[in-house]
C-alpha cells in the first residue's frame, strides 16, 4: 500500500496526458516522505458511461481515490492530500478555465484484519 486510482471521463483523452499525470502523482507521494518506494502505485481507468450534472457532452470529471494502510497522523493524511490535490490542480488548470470540469480526491484508511498483499518488489528495493 498505498493505491492511488484515477477515474476519469472518457472526453479528457485528447485533453489530459494520463501517464504523464500518473508520473505526477507518484512524484508527489513519494515526495511527502511518509510513504515507502516499493508500495506506491498509481494507475488511471478511464470511464466510457458516465452522466455529469447537467448532461452537457463537455462536461468532464476526474476522481482520484487513495488507499492507504493505517498509523498515519491526521495532519500526514491532510498534507499528503493537499500536496497531492495542488499538484494536480496546477496540471489541469487549463481545464478549469472552463466551467465544465470537476476534480476530487479522497483518501481512505485500509483495515489492515481486512487486507492481503504479497509484494516482491520491497526486498529488491530494500538491498536483500
Amino acid at each position: 500500500m498505498p493505491h492511488f486510482s484515477i477515474e476519469y471521463s472518457a472526453n479528457l483523452d485528447a485533453k489530459v496526458d494520463m501517464s504523464e499525470l500518473c508520473a505526477l502523482v507518484l512524484r508527489t507521494v513519494l515526495g511527502t516522505g511518509l510513504f515507502e518506494t516499493g508500495a506506491v502505485r498509481v494507475r488511471a481507468f478511464r470511464a466510457e458511461a458516465y452522466a455529469i450534472a447537467d448532461s452537457l457532452p463537455e462536461n468532464a470529471f476526474l476522481d482520484m481515490s487513495f488507499r492507504i494502510g493505517t498509523g498515519r497522523s491526521a495532519e500526514d493524511k491532510r498534507r499528503t492530500g493537499e500536496a497531492v490535490f495542488s499538484a494536480v490542480s496546477e496540471y489541469l488548470a487549463p481545464l478549469f478555465e472552463t466551467p465544465h470540469f470537476a476534480l476530487s480526491l479522497e483518501i481512505r484508511e485500509i483495515d489492515p484484519v481486512l487486507s492481503w498483499k504479497k509484494n516482491a518488489i520491497h526486498p529488491r528495493l530494500r538491498g536483500k
